[in-house]
């Protein structure tokens, strides 16, 4: 099952596209509600190359990794990656409203479609706020 979530976010393409890549901008937003928080990540960005970045509850009652491999990466334009055995999509488009960010992804078989999309779009409505947020 595919699942889609998107933003549209107001900051130049080349910002948008450092804070997605860069594990240190990663850290800030990679959170689905403000009681979670990404202590570590790790970033290889080149195709072949790794992620990792540890989700963790803040009252530490539980936390996983999410990892992957990147799979194709066309710059400003596209990142494809692979973790889980699942495939995502990421698309960076200029419009008039700003970067439009969409990302395409394997559900999993474990929660349902609409608790992944609602998760998913969470952290990517964060990483617009640290965006649009951030002085950089």
């Amino acid at each position: 099952m595919q699942i889609s979530v998107e933003t549209t976010i107001q900051a130049p393409v080349e910002k948008v596209w450092r804070a997605y890549t860069t594990a240190g901008d990663i850290k800030q937003w990679n959170r689905a509600s403000d009681d979670w928080h990404t202590p570590s990540a790790t970033v290889d960005f080149r195709q072949g190359g790794q992620f990792c970045s540890r989700m963790e509850a803040k009252d530490g009652s539980m936390g996983f990794d999410f990892a992957g491999t990147y799979t194709k990466i066309i710059e400003y334009e596209l990142i494809e990656y692979t973790f889980g055995g699942r495939k995502a999509k990421v698309k960076f488009s200029d419009n008039p409203g700003g970067i439009t960010v969409r990302i395409h992804f394997e559900g999993d078989s474990t929660h349902s479609i609409e608790q992944q999309r609602i998760g998913w779009q969470s952290i990517l409505n964060s990483f617009k706020k640290h965006v649009e947020a951030s002085g950089n």
